[in-house]
């Protein structure tokens, strides 16, 4: 480095700009890599949408292990009766309530996120939400139609 940059303010500038181009890289791949995330949630939604047997699956088996994680914590005595009936109401409320949600909303919602918050750069990621974004928003709204409930334009965004 010191034939390169034979004086000590050029070997620091080079440091500098090393670091800053690291940096840069650094945060490419996590904006990139966390675009990717918000897109593939968007599709595994949207696949909730065309098969609601997934759904159901995916549902099913999270209620059967947080029921399972708490029969045990019943059985090693670290909860009371009392205590695992209150817990497993909780459970299956918010269970029941995750069952009803929109999953196309929530397609929509993940999509948005990858276009809006994961942009520049405009990774594959954010283009592909962008493209799906607009047919996730109108099934959204057929959605919204088909079930009667009343929502004003801005309440989609």
């Amino acid at each position: 480095m010191n034939k390169l940059f034979p004086k000590k303010w050029q070997r620091i500038a080079a440091s500098v700009v090393a670091t800053i181009i690291a940096v840069y890289a650094l945060i490419y791949v996590d904006v990139v890599m966390r675009a990717r995330s918000a897109y593939l949630e968007g599709e595994k939604f949207w696949a909730w949408h065309e098969n609601p047997q997934l759904k159901e699956k995916f549902f099913d088996e999270k209620l059967s292990k947080e029921k399972t994680s708490l029969q045990k914590k019943l059985d090693s005595k670290k909860i009371s009766q009392k205590e695992y009936e209150i817990q497993t109401e909780i459970i299956e409320f918010n269970n029941k309530r995750e069952r009803e949600e929109s999953s196309i909303k929530y397609a929509y919602v993940w999509y948005q996120t990858a276009a809006e918050l994961f942009s520049p750069p405009e990774s594959k990621w954010v283009r592909r939400s962008r493209e799906k974004m607009p047919k996730a928003k109108q099934l959204w709204r057929e959605e919204l139609i088909k079930k009667g409930i009343p929502f004003e334009e801005y309440m989609l965004e």
